[in-house]
């Protein structure tokens, strides 16, 4: 398995990016968005990747954050959707809008990908939606999807989900819960004063 690769970025293509590593490039296939924010050809860049044999070929899959890449792995373990799905899929949404779709249940907002019905995208909701949770969603809102959490960012993490808890309670979507949590202040000291600032963008 090649967990990631590191080297001077060659060249961005269409559909993939290729990098040079010791001299020999390797593609890489990579979302949308991922390509969109590669540096300029000749900089550095370290991929995380997951690698896809099949009987008639090797393909590289390339992702900015290992979270992206974890999300890749989710998505292409539900039967039916392959590598290419996969990538399609967070060419469209980025990993947080796809838990987003999954815990709010928004089979439509999945199916936008190309060749992803909504058949596939309902049964990718049904798999997922015990995989995905909304402290994962609001820590990475909070620390840039850094890996290293600290104490204080955990509890303030916690103390949003407490939140968006309660606003479901009262009515509100899942999703739209999130997004107005999300758009708190850090300076929050309490759930009761997430809640009264998250209200604000829901009306």
């Amino acid at each position: 398995m090649i967990s990631y690769v590191r080297g001077e970025l060659a060249s961005v293509e269409p559909d993939k990016a290729v990098v040079d590593v010791g001299g020999v490039g390797y593609g890489v296939f990579m979302p949308q968005q991922a390509l969109s924010m590669l540096p300029s050809p000749g900089s550095e860049v370290k991929l995380y990747t997951y690698l896809n044999v099949k009987e008639d070929a090797m393909q590289l899959f390339g992702f900015l954050t290992k979270d992206d890449l974890e999300i890749f792995k989710l998505v292409i373990g539900v039967s039916g959707i392959g590598p290419k799905g996969g990538l399609n899929i967070l060419s469209c949404m980025t990993p947080d809008d796809l838990r987003f779709a999954i815990m709010s249940g928004d089979a439509k907002a999945i199916s936008a990908a190309p060749g992803i019905g909504k058949k596939t995208a309902e049964k990718l909701i049904l798999e997922l939606r015990d995989k995905v949770d909304i402290e994962t969603v609001l820590e990475h809102a909070a620390h840039g999807n850094d890996t290293v959490q600290v104490t204080s960012g955990a509890a303030e993490s916690s103390m949003q989900a407490e939140a968006v808890q309660a606003l479901t309670a009262l009515g509100y979507g899942n999703a739209e819960s999130l997004r107005a949590v999300k758009k708190t202040s850090p300076d929050c000291q309490t759930v009761e004063d997430i809640l009264k600032e998250a209200l604000k963008y829901l009306f």
